[in-house]
């Protein structure tokens, strides 16, 4: 997957501020926040969407969730609340075609 922006940068040779990692995650902020706290929970594993998730990878994706439960205590927007958002497909919102979980907060993030 050389084309694609998580798999470099997960693999390395993409340059990015990575705020944890462990054998099949990163986090990163995103690049264009919609929120004072706009973080991306990325599957290291190529997967373009929830759409082309398999049941070898459901404990993956609930490791995505407490990941991105653990980030909102560090960043301090556990208590007051925060939004997870799997964007899937153009039409869904998804930009780049490689699972990733956007955690949202610092803000209120009604309708």
């Amino acid at each position: 997957m050389e084309e694609c922006v998580f798999c470099n940068i997960a693999n390395k040779t993409l340059d990015s501020d990575i705020l944890f990692e462990n054998e099949n995650l990163i986090v990163i902020r995103d690049i264009l926040p919609k929120a004072p706290v706009h973080l991306l929970v990325i599957s290291k594993k190529h997967i373009i969407s929830m759409n082309h998730v398999e049941v070898e990878d459901e404990k993956m994706v609930g490791e995505m969730l407490f990941v991105a439960k653990e980030m909102a205590k560090k960043f301090g927007i556990f208590e007051t609340g925060y939004k997870l958002v799997f964007n899937v497909g153009r039409d869904g919102g998804q930009v780049i075609p490689h699972l990733h979980l956007h955690l949202m907060g610092g803000k209120s993030m009604g309708d």
